[in-house]
């Protein structure tokens, strides 16, 4: 399959086949096939029309890439030639140029700078804060009134992960500030998914209810975030102890050539950014676990015969997280079923040629990891859930671009360790406690915005687990 612009023997340019894709309407194109069933629309879209296929959201063009060749070819390499551009503008209203919005030589200054922050022996020391705030939460649900009223766990894991990422980004000095900054990213949050269903919404310069209170959302972020970011410089400058959390992480980095830190807009930024994305995905990950673990009994069997086996009922430490091989398991296999972030596009700056079909310059792409985790061509029985698929000591022949939860190449997710670290330890803390279960004639869908959540969330009954249990 070819899947790079190339010459043909006689040394004339091969500008591809042109692709295919389903009818729309004459003005707004298939804008209403994609929003009434997105996943529906994208899977059909490549069933039907193969590696490429194209198909038009109002005036806008879009090529659906669907091989893991194609997917390589657009994030890795010739990755120089699609940007995040205008199509990223509903994220970069809320983080600004944060590293998931940023490109070019910006990108590569902040991926640099922030890239040891992340690595695996610095984030170790947050794997105890992780398993005690889910601990507290877990006593919460101790004390509950009525037990026989179903927990909306969604919104409880998307409490937790907050929690989390607010102590780890500011020290466990938290305070009004803190809670605050996570109230309106809340609601940032809320309105990047309904402007991202709703594109034709005004612009923030009309002053309409919802503008209003994105603006005022906002300007608490900036207040708090650039507040607490000056508090600290002006303690660094007389001599106050040294702080331990993700900010101070973030504030030392130095450039390997200049030495220079980051300015306050880029630390807020980014600030911004690992909050939005550092606890939304998680939350949803886990969501959808404990709804795979209790539609598939078995699954969830083999799950608390390993916590029993590596635990003993005590809580899990960092230590643990790598001899919790099947916990890791469910957690991949979930994240191919439903992985938080669900697509992704990019902006062709020239011509290129993706498997033999031709992309136009300035053409949206659109790249689903939804899709890719669904073909049959590298999914056996791609809807079956079945951790096993994750094996580590079992060999599999799949593309490396068939899975890609956390993206790909250079512009992998930096905190792709540390999601995968928490979700391990908040999967591990529940299970070994509860097991939680559907309540009969509950129907769950999943709901595609920003991220690929529940649609009204996930109602689900405690069943608290015996101590000879664990």
């Amino acid at each position: 399959m070819t899947t790079t612009a190339s010459n043909s023997s006689a040394g004339v340019y091969d500008r591809g086949r042109e692709a295919a894709g389903p009818r729309g309407s004459v003005v707004l194109g298939n804008t209403w096939q994609l929003q009434h069933d997105p996943l529906a629309f994208l899977m059909s879209t490549a069933a039907r029309y193969g590696d490429v296929a194209r198909y038009r959201l109002g005036n806008v063009t879009f090529y659906q890439i669907n091989h893991p060749d194609g997917v390589q070819r657009i994030l890795q390499d010739n990755r120089h030639n699609y940007l995040k551009g205008d199509l990223f503008d509903i994220i970069r209203m809320v983080g600004g140029d944060g590293l998931f919005t940023s490109e070019g030589d910006l990108w590569l200054r902040q991926r640099r700078l922030m890239q040891p922050t992340f690595h695996r022996r610095r984030i170790d020391g947050f794997g105890g804060v992780m398993t005690r705030r889910t601990l507290e939460m877990l006593a919460r649900w101790e004390v509950r009134g009525d037990r026989e009223r179903p927990l909306d766990v969604a919104e409880e894991l998307t409490g937790l992960t907050m929690a989390i990422i607010s102590e780890t980004m500011f020290g466990n000095r938290l305070d009004e500030d803190t809670h605050a900054v996570s109230q309106a990213i809340t609601v940032l949050l809320s309105d990047i998914n309904f402007r991202f269903m709703i594109p034709f919404y005004p612009s923030l310069r009309w002053p309409t209810l919802r503008n209003r209170r994105t603006l005022a959302a906002m300007g608490t972020v900036d207040d708090v975030v650039l507040g607490i970011i000056e508090r600290r410089r002006a303690a660094e400058a007389t001599g106050e102890p040294e702080h331990d959390d993700l900010l101070a992480m973030l504030m030392e980095a130095r450039d390997a050539d200049t030495g220079e830190g980051m300015s306050d807009k880029q630390l807020r930024d980014e600030v911004v950014t690992i909050f939005v994305a550092g606890h939304e995905t998680t939350a949803v990950a886990l969501t959808w676990a404990f709804y795979l673990l209790a539609r598939h009994p078995q699954a969830e069997a083999m799950l608390h015969a390993e916590l029993s086996e590596v635990l003993g009922g005590r809580a899990p430490e960092i230590s643990d997280v790598a001899n919790l091989r099947y916990t890791r398991m469910v957690i991949d296999e979930t994240l191919r079923l439903y992985p938080p972030a669900w697509i992704t596009n990019r902006q062709a700056v020239a011509e290129d040629v993706i498997c033999g079909y031709r992309i136009p310059a300035g053409a949206a792409v659109a790249v689903s990891p939804y899709v890719m985790h669904h073909l049959p061509a590298w999914w056996h029985e791609p809807y079956r859930f079945n951790p096993e698929r994750f094996d580590p000591d079992m060999a599999h022949d799949r593309p490396r671009f068939a899975y890609m939860p956390f993206g790909g190449g250079p512009h992998q997710c930096i905190g792709n360790t540390f999601a995968l670290m928490e979700a391990t330890l908040i999967l591990a803390t529940v299970a070994q406690s509860y097991q939680l279960q559907l309540p009969a004639g509950v129907t769950v869908r999943p709901r595609p915005e920003t991220t690929l959540r529940p649609d009204g969330g996930l109602p689900m009954l405690l069943q608290p687990r015996s101590a000879n249990q664990r």
